[in-house]
């Protein structure tokens, strides 16, 4: 409805309306920012112009270097010298104040060069020392900073084209100190609303500046705090800087909505445009008509020359020398302070020009309208100051200050100014300017010389009497007196002649339309004073007729003439402290970050324990130990063990003849045999609530607990009598205060001490050591030694001392020998008569010990009963228990060969008999006890690590073996006689090496041929030939390493030259040099890495690469060591662009604001504030900064979870926070694309491989989700499951490569890399999964046996695969060799079943022997290898593969099981061509295996071969050892050794 009214009355009375309401805007509007003012050179006078000068710039270099000390005087000692004076002397012509500061008015509507120049550079202000202001205590090195202006950067390249400065606002009088020098200012200054500037809540006042108006706000000098917000919203930036100033933006202010006011009263259809518009025109005109032909007469005392029209060709632009001369005179003029005025005359206080600069601004006095009038009305009828060279102190010694200083010298810093924009000298300037020359320093100003001669004589002796030096500034200031002088008078003149004739929209031009004869002659005729009434209201009469003069008869004389006499002294210079109160803070947060990994540690550690937790309850859920079932029903006490030792909680249980201490696991801590007659003590504890019990008994250690209560108590003493008259024993009951009980309980540790002692003597009567090295004590040592002696060892400590279980049958058997009298204890004399068996005896000593030991009825003879048992102690150090019908085959099968299979019971020398062909190895034989070191000649001896061995090992005459204890060393030397070698040769000489001394070792000839010629190397040679080798088998590796790290450091040291040399138009290396060259080069690396690192993980694609012919050039199978190299690599640099950056933020925040602004123009802005952002800003409150620290914490969690240690203990946990990769790549894009200092770049790396990556994982999305049946899963020994799926349509692998599945019974998407034991030909899949964490457990109970006979009941599983590995290399080479640890022989379960298959269907394989190598603690270990070995030698009919078996369970235990064990091995071997252990033809060792041994017999027996692959899965010792010994090998100029390898 309203829009159709709207309508009628527009087609009704719109035809009506006047013409000038319809379009009131009928000239061309003048741009705010000064363009296009000259229709031919558009830029002229524009904001950003440069300025134009007059004179030939003066330059040091002729280009942009300023003149300075010694070729010119010191800015502050000219000031001392030639600006200071007496104050309070009034102007010759009676000036007023209000034209001194109408005059700043105007100029900083025409020229504002006191923006910063970027990059940032400084002109500092040398102060001389002991200066009374700024030295003070005579230090000598204060420097006052001073910041060279803004600058064209197309000017300053050469002496043709010097520097020029740029205007920075418009160079117009257009009002651009009204309404600001560009539209969008100028839009905020609006109200739009009946053309008004907008006001804030008191009409007469502008709103309060805000952004996007930058308002300037200096400091506070009195306080050096940050200004204030709230200032007035002017044109001018800074037209708050003073209140002067800011009186005078309120006049123009209230002019304007004054002219807005009334041409709405006047043409009330007028729009806000038009009224806006109208009233600017005329307050523009006003304001020009006022500078022009009021101001300027009165500054000059001379009328410009009649207005002839607009001069096209005319350039206005400001000169430097009209800036410098007309700031420099106007600050002659200033005075001390201001009064302010009532319109009635009377004055109420002064305005300090220095100290209330600040107080209006914290605190502006000029709130209120009648403060203003009072200010403007007191400038109008107070005297300025003496037009001469001398400037108020306030001015000189108290202007506010750059950066951290409150207080600067503005007349030194008016002559750097000179000097930054290359002002001539005074004479060159002179001259240029058509003025008769000067050639006398008298002749500057003759009055002054008359005068007051020495300002003269002093100011030449500055210039060393020079005058061709005396600058411009000081030169044209001495020569002026009472007027400006001839030079300055010359340069003003000329400039707003300019100015006003090269202006089209000065309002006197006729031809721009703007007004018309009638209003030109109207505003010709308005001056200051008709501005003045109108907006302050005052009486007419109270004003003198022309407000920049003060003659006597005028209206409101001043009181006086100002001085700095009465007013408040101003506030003395102070240095601001940019980070004052945030050392501490700054500190807290470095260390913060710093702790980052500390707490991802701790993290990780936490996860890990829960994870071990998990994963000991999950493996405890189902065992039961049936000594546990027994131990049920206990009584609870607390251990206690010591004095140094911590408590334990433990659970006693009595048995007939027996006392149980388990612990809260139920697990066996100890047992106390109760054996008659031996005598018990029960001490108890009197006092400390009767809690204590000590039980004693002879020849054990003591046992104390402690209870809760004595109730407690009692009940296990009753238990304990029971016990003991169960048992048979005698015994007594005292009691005892609880400490002398404690003190005489002989503690487990005290026990030790004395069997050390034992054990130490022992070995020195049997092998004669002197007795002071058998370890005497040295306090009460008889005492000491005798108890000792006297002592008897338990079962338990006999079985301890070799280290085997009480219960082993071995332990009973040699115990029940040793112990003569039958007490249960060893004594000194029977361990004794034991040792020297071993130590010295001969192999018929040993071999009758070991009949007597198992000749349990003592009748002299071994029947075939007690031989299986003997057999079955032995086979029991292995963990294997063969069934009876095995054991009794073997004895068979040895009484057989011996010739002995008639007979059911053998002698003695029958039994030695059988042994005839092991004397050598009896020889060796000995007892290990712990802390006896076996000799290394046994141990060689032991190892037996003979494969198709032709000669035996013949050892020295003598041994000697070391045996470290606690605390003190034995020699040991063994002497066993002379062994008779087969090839009866023996060694050129007695191996004899006194204590800790190494044994020569000897290694058994594997091969007695030598099918090449030998020659003998240096060690150079050799260490030639290795690293040749080295570079060979690494060669690929070396070539990407180097590629990848040169394009790295390549990127680093280019941001590193660009920040060191190339960068100073930025002028960041002038605020931080190391931290930026360090912060920027460490970024462009790690974008580099961050984002190629991606490539290592894209599985898919490595698998289909490394089939092509790249793999020639790029080890695709060191994917994930590339990635962990990367990655590592990263984080070093990340560690040092976290440095840099600390560095940066530092630096950044005691930087002034007018540095950072040029650093950071997107981010800050120069205010005139200085102050910088504090240090948390940077950290927590910029993008960058909260982004990096995010980034910090990221890197410390994914780092710390993916080392090797906390991967292994919560491989979920790594799993987890890797995928915090994601939000990483999203950090690191944020981090990188703010542009704080540069262009972003990260996505130039990123962007590639983030596309590869992403079609990578799509491939592996693509299969994950397919479900996969599993057809058969089945619990193996040993913690292993087998699981054998359907193989995905589609599905092609090669033996050795591996795959990722993951459980949906499990609930989770957790995937985790297995490797594929089933062979590329058979129809389904299979995997071998050991339990060795909680996610393998539990899939080992997942797929526990069916209840059913369903295979639909197995859990599926999501299948992401097949990946490639170096293992699928195996068939590129002739002779490979496979070394498999633990549950690292999956791969080779695969390649193995492959190989025998390729062979049965007569495939072509280039590999035509296989070593296979399979290391494991015990064979029962990974039993479903044997029965795949066993399958492989079943279907081998080629001889193809070739296995060795190595347990090394044994390696440590060369005693007499030991070398017992190797002969029932060998035997069985001999006769069933099978091994004992395994049932497998392939030959079984015992110990680890000697990789360097083995691969020197590969090469004889394979001579022709000149490369053979060794490939290794398995723990990473096993794997160094390895590639230890390839690199030994590869040291020969024979067949070299290509090692590839996985750890697990």
């Amino acid at each position: 409805m309203s829009f159709h009214f709207a309508l009628v009355w527009t087609l009704l009375v719109g035809p009506w309306m006047p013409m000038a309401s319809q379009n009131s805007i009928s000239w061309e509007v003048q741009r705010f920012d000064g363009w296009y003012n000259n229709l031919m050179e558009h830029r002229w006078g524009s904001k950003g112009s440069r300025l134009q000068r007059l004179v030939p710039a003066s330059y040091a270099d002729g280009v942009y270097q300023p003149l300075g000390e010694p070729h010119l005087p010191n800015p502050r000692a000219l000031s001392n010298t030639a600006m200071r004076g007496p104050a309070g002397l009034a102007s010759l012509q009676n000036r007023t104040v209000l034209g001194v500061f109408f005059g700043y008015h105007v100029l900083s509507d025409l020229v504002s060069v006191e923006k910063s120049g970027c990059p940032a550079e400084f002109l500092n202000i040398r102060i001389p020392p002991g200066d009374p202001v700024f030295d003070r205590d005579q230090s000598g090195d204060v420097v006052l900073p001073f910041q060279r202006s803004r600058w064209d950067p197309e000017t300053g390249q050469s002496p043709s084209n010097p520097r020029d400065l740029t205007n920075e606002v418009t160079g117009w009088l257009d009002g651009s100190a009204i309404y600001g020098s560009s539209h969008s200012w100028s839009d905020e200054l609006r109200s739009f609303s009946g053309g008004e500037l907008a006001s804030g809540p008191d009409p007469a006042f502008p709103r309060a500046a805000q952004a996007p108006l930058l308002m300037w706000t200096p400091p506070d000098p009195t306080t050096g705090r940050r200004g204030p917000r709230g200032l007035y919203a002017f044109g001018a930036e800074r037209g708050n800087r003073e209140p002067f100033l800011q009186a005078l933006g309120l006049l123009w202010f209230r002019y304007h909505n004054l002219w807005a006011q009334k041409l709405a009263s006047r043409y009330p259809l007028w729009g806000d445009e038009e009224l806006f518009q109208h009233a600017r025109k005329r307050v523009i005109a006003t304001y020009q008509n006022i500078a022009m032909y009021e101001w300027l007469p009165s500054f000059l005392r001379k009328m410009p020359p009649e207005y002839a029209g607009y001069r096209a060709f005319l350039d206005p632009s400001i000169s430097p020398e009209f800036l410098a001369a007309s700031e420099q005179f106007f600050s002659t003029m200033v005075p001390p302070g201001v009064y302010m005025r009532e319109p009635d005359c009377p004055t109420s206080g002064s305005f300090s020009h220095t100290s209330p600069l600040s107080p209006p601004l914290k605190h502006p006095s000029l709130q209120r309208a009648e403060d203003v009038d009072a200010l403007l009305l007191g400038m109008a009828s107070q005297i300025a100051e003496r037009e001469d060279h001398v400037v108020v102190e306030d001015v000189r010694d108290f202007w506010p200050g750059p950066l951290k200083f409150s207080r600067t010298d503005h007349l030194a810093s008016c002559l750097l100014r000179g000097r930054d924009l290359g002002l001539p000298s005074y004479t060159k300037a002179r001259a240029t300017l058509g003025l008769p020359p000067v050639t006398r320093w008298q002749d500057i100003n003759p009055a002054l010389s008359g005068s007051d001669g020495t300002v003269l004589e002093a100011t030449a002796a500055l210039y060393n009497q020079d005058l061709s030096r005396l600058e411009l500034l000081p030169g044209g200031l001495l020569e002026s007196h009472g007027d400006p002088g001839p030079l300055f008078s010359t340069i003003v003149l000329d400039q707003f002649v300019r100015l006003r004739d090269g202006d089209r929209y000065w309002f006197e031009n006729s031809k721009n339309g703007l007004f018309s004869e009638r209003e030109i002659a109207e505003i010709r005729n308005t001056s200051l004073r008709d501005v003045l009434v109108d907006v302050t209201k005052v009486d007419p009469g109270a004003l003198q007729p022309s407000v920049f003069f003060w003659h006597a008869g005028d209206p409101c004389p001043q009181p006086g003439q100002l001085s700095t006499e009465g007013l408040p002294a101003c506030a003395p210079p102070i240095v601001r402290d940019y980070f004052e109160g945030s050392g501490f803070g700054f500190g807290v947060t470095i260390g913060t970050l710093c702790c980052f990994p500390l707490v991802s540690l701790l993290s990780a550690w936490i996860v890990a324990q829960l994870r071990r937790r998990n994963l000991k309850r999950l493996q405890g859920q189902n065992r039961q130990s049936i000594m546990c079932e027994k131990l049920v029903g206990g009584i609870k006490a607390i251990e206690w063990q010591g004095h140094k030792e911590p408590c334990r909680p433990v659970l006693v249980h009595l048995q007939p003849g027996q006392i149980h201490v388990v612990d809260g696991r139920l697990s066996v801590l100890r047992t106390v045999q109760l054996r008659p007659p031996q005598q018990v003590n029960l001490i108890l504890s009197s006092n400390h609530g009767r809690r204590a019990l000590l039980l004693k008994i002879p020849k054990e250690y003591d046992l104390v607990l402690l209870f809760d209560l004595e109730e407690e108590r009692q009940v296990m003493v009753e238990s304990l009598r029971g016990a003991l008259k169960e048992s048979g024993l005698s015994f007594q009951e005292w009691e005892l205060r609880e400490q002398e009980l404690m003190r005489g309980a002989v503690t487990r540790e005290q026990r030790s001490h004395l069997l050390e002692t034992f054990f130490r003597h022992l070995f020195s009567q049997v092998l004669d050591i002197d007795q002071a090295d058998a370890g005497a004590l040295p306090l009460d040592s008889s005492q000491k030694v005798q108890e000792a002696l006297t002592c008897e060892l338990s079962r338990a400590e006999f079985a301890e001392s070799l280290g085997l279980k009480p219960q082993d049958m071995f332990v009973e058997s040699m115990f029940s020998l040793a112990d003569k009298d039958g007490n249960g204890y060893l004594s000194f004399r029977e361990f004794l008569d034991i040792l020297v068996v071993f130590m010295k005896g001969s192999p018929e000593e040993k071999s009758r010990l070991m009949f007597r030991m198992y000749d349990s009825d003592g009748n002299g003879l071994i029947s075939k009963d007690e031989f299986i048992r003997m057999l079955r102690s032995f086979i029991e150090i292995s963990n294997n228990c063969l069934t009876k019908t095995q054991l009794a085959e073997v004895v068979e099968s040895m009484f057989r060969e011996s010739g002995f299979q008639d007979k059911q019971e053998l002698t003695w020398e029958d039994f030695h008999f059988m042994l005839r062909d092991h004397d050598s190895e009896l020889r060796f034989t000995q007892l290990c006890v712990k802390g006896v070191e076996v000799p290394e000649v046994i141990k060689d001896l032991c190892r037996r690590a003979s494969y198709i061995s032709q000669e035996k090992l013949c050892p020295s005459l003598r041994v000697s073996a070391r045996c470290p204890q606690k605390h003190a060393d034995i020699e040991v030397e063994l002497t066993p006689r002379r062994l008779q070698c087969p090839s009866d040769t023996d060694p050129p000489q007695e191996i004899r090496r006194r204590f800790g001394k190494k044994v020569t070792s000897f290694q058994p000839l594997l091969f007695t041929e030598a099918h090449r010629e030998k020659f003998q190397r240096s060690r150079r040679h050799q260490t030639m030939q290795q690293f040749k080798r080295f570079v060979e088998n690494y060669r690929r590796h070396i070539g990407c390493l180097a590629v990848f790290y040169a394009i790295a450091g390549g990127l680093f040291l280019e941001r590193a030259y660009y920040y060191a040399f190339a960068a100073h138009h930025k002028g960041i290396t002038d605020t931080t040099r190391v931290g930026i060259i360090l912060s920027r080069g460490t970024a462009a690396s790690i974008s580099f890495m961050f984002s190629y690192i991606l490539l290592t993980m894209c599985r898919n694609l490595i698998t289909f690469l490394r089939e092509t012919f790249l793999n020639r050039y790029v080890p695709f199978d060191a994917a994930v060591d590339f990635h962990r190299l990367i990655a590592s690599t990263a984080i070093v640099l990340t560690v040092l662009h976290s440095a840099g950056h600390v560095v940066n933020v530092y630096l950044f925040s005691i930087s002034p604001l007018s540095v950072l602004s040029c650093l950071f123009p997107g981010l800050f802005h120069d205010n005139g504030s200085e102050f910088p952002q504090k240090y948390y800003w940077w950290f927590f409150q910029a993008v960058p900064g909260l982004t990096g620290v995010m980034l910090l914490l990221i890197l410390a969690i994914m780092y710390v979870f993916a080392s090797r240690h906390f991967r292994r203990c919560s491989f979920r946990g790594f799993w987890l926070t890797h995928h915090l990769y994601i939000l990483l790549y999203v950090l690191l894009i944020i981090h990188g694309s703010f542009a704080l200092i540069q262009l972003p770049r990260f996505h130039i790396f990123f962007l590639v491989p983030a596309l590869i990556y992403m079609g990578d994982k799509l491939v592996s999305l693509s299969r994950k989700k397919v479900e996969i049946s599993v057809v058969k899963a089945e619990l193996l020994p040993s913690g292993v499951t087998h699981l054998e799926f359907q193989r995905p349509q589609g599905f092609e692998y090669k033996s050795g490569q591996w795959v990722r599945i993951a459980c949906l019974a499990l609930g989770t998407t957790e995937y985790h890399p297995f490797t594929l034991t089933s062979a590329p030909h058979e129809e389904t899949l299979s995997l071998h999964i050991r339990a060795a964490g909680p996610w393998t457990t539990r899939l080992r109970e997942i797929y526990s046996p069916p209840t059913g006979d369903s295979c639909a009941k197995y859990p599926k599983l999501y299948l992401d695969g097949p990946f490639g590995e170096g293992h699928q290399e195996w068939h590129k080479f002739e002779v490979s060799v496979l070394v498999g640890g633990g549950i690292g022989v999956t791969p080779f379960a695969s390649i193995l079943k492959d190989l025998v298959f390729k062979s049965s269907v007569s495939c072509q394989v280039f590999c035509k022997k296989i070593y296979f190598i399979w290391v494991t603690r015990t064979q029962r270990q990974f039993e479903w290898l044997a029965d795949i070995i066993r399958e492989v030698e079943e279907n081998d009919r080629q001889d193809l593969v070739s296995v060795h078996i190595y347990i090394t369970q044994l390696a440590e235990k060369f005693d007499l099981r030991t070398t017992m064990l190797y002969i029932c091995e060998r035997h069985f071997q001999k006769v069933l061509n099978r091994s004992l252990f395994t049932g497998l033809r392939s030959i079984t060792h015992f110990g680890r295996p000697p990789f360097e041994a083995f691969f020197n017999s590969l090469q004889k027996v394979h001579p022709q071969v000149r490369k053979i692959g060794v490939f290794s899965c398995g723990p990473p010792g096993m794997t160094k050892n390895v590639e230890k010994a390839c690199q030994l090998i590869n040291r020969q100029d024979r067949t070299h050794f290509s090692h590839h390898y996985e750890n697990f």
